[in-house]
């Protein structure tokens, strides 16, 4: 490698439209790097100008082990995964794709919701055993005219929140950070306390980041407060909700159902208890997923690498913006 080339690890895969961006450059050598142990990230990060990254855990002392690094790109919105202290302490960026995958998060979110509903899984089981009198018993429900919680209203949040109201659902909107206005302009009802709404809500949904705020914020108080009926969908981040205290409401009925793209452990271990239990239904944190959903991303990720390199990173994707300000 050239003086003058710039190092990108490429930590899981990007689409071939992603790497492309990266060959069309004669100043970046990328390297994909399938091992994320820590001890070879660590090693390959010394003389890194930039990475993407996906699911892997990306700690203080790697980054300050990296004197090269300007960026982190993350394949995805969370970043949960990454030590920011120490992203500021270097000055590198940490970046998200945005808008990327939001379309796919909304529908997968509905689509959890949906199947609570309906118990699709269950009567598909149940034709297939020949148990077509379980259509006698079934326990399918409607969401026209429920009242559902969306806790966080951005990318995401925003998005939910159409699709729901064009099944005609009360649509409840908790996001203290952002001007109350804009949620009453979608035809939302903006809630303050979103722990006081609760007992009479059907359906509730997280949009948030994982912050020392919100972590737990679903425990067994707030479960506790819920409707025996009530459905709780988490397709943000899984130690968002107490996962214990989420089993222990699935089994006892204090809740109806939950549906859930994360986890409190990614991947969890083969014995954790939701496996056991059939008021659950599970996808693995697959939000982001869809193939149109990855082709976008993957685009965005490169090229806010890319853009970091170059020094003109568009701050709509940086989450550390004061690093901006030293530039």
């Amino acid at each position: 490698m050239s003086k003058n080339q710039h190092k990108v690890l490429v930590v899981g895969k990007l689409p071939a439209s992603a790497m492309a961006l990266f060959e069309a450059r004669e100043d970046v050598d990328a390297t994909v790097v399938l091992d994320v142990a820590d001890d070879n990230l660590g090693k390959l990060m010394r003389d890194a100008s930039g990475m993407t990254l996906r699911g892997a855990k990306i700690s203080a002392d790697m980054i300050r082990g990296a004197e090269k690094l300007k960026v982190i790109s993350r394949l995805g919105v969370g970043y949960d995964n990454v030590d920011i202290p120490a992203m500021n302490e270097r000055g590198a960026a940490l970046t998200v794709v945005g808008e990327a995958n939001a379309v796919n998060v909304a529908e997968l979110t509905l689509c959890l919701m949906l199947e609570a509903t309906k118990q699709a899984v269950q009567h598909d089981r149940a034709i297939r055993a020949d148990n077509w009198a379980y259509r006698l018993t079934s326990h399918m429900t409607e969401v026209w005219q429920k009242k559902v919680l969306i806790v966080g209203f951005g990318r995401v949040g925003t998005r939910v929140a159409a699709r729901c109201r064009a099944f005609e659902m009360d649509v409840l909107v908790c996001d203290p950070y952002i001007d109350q206005k804009r949620i009453e302009d979608t035809g939302c009802t903006p809630v303050a306390d979103f722990r006081s709404v609760l007992p009479e809500i059907d359906y509730l949904t997280l949009h948030t980041p994982l912050t020392p705020e919100t972590q737990h914020m679903i425990s067994r108080d707030e479960l506790r407060r819920m409707k025996r009926s009530a459905i709780l969908i988490n397709c943000a981040r899984g130690r968002i909700v107490d996962e214990p205290a989420l089993i222990e409401a699935l089994k006892g009925g204090v809740i109806r159902a939950a549906g859930l793209d994360v986890m409190g452990k990614e991947p969890p271990e083969p014995d954790n208890p939701l496996f056991k239990l059939d008021n659950v239904l599970m996808t693995p944190h697959m939000g982001g997923a869809s193939r149109e959903a990855v082709e976008r991303g993957g685009l965005v990720c490169a090229q806010n690498v890319l853009d970091a390199i170059d020094g003109r990173l568009n701050p709509d994707y940086v989450i550390n913006k004061e690093v901006l300000k030293r530039g």
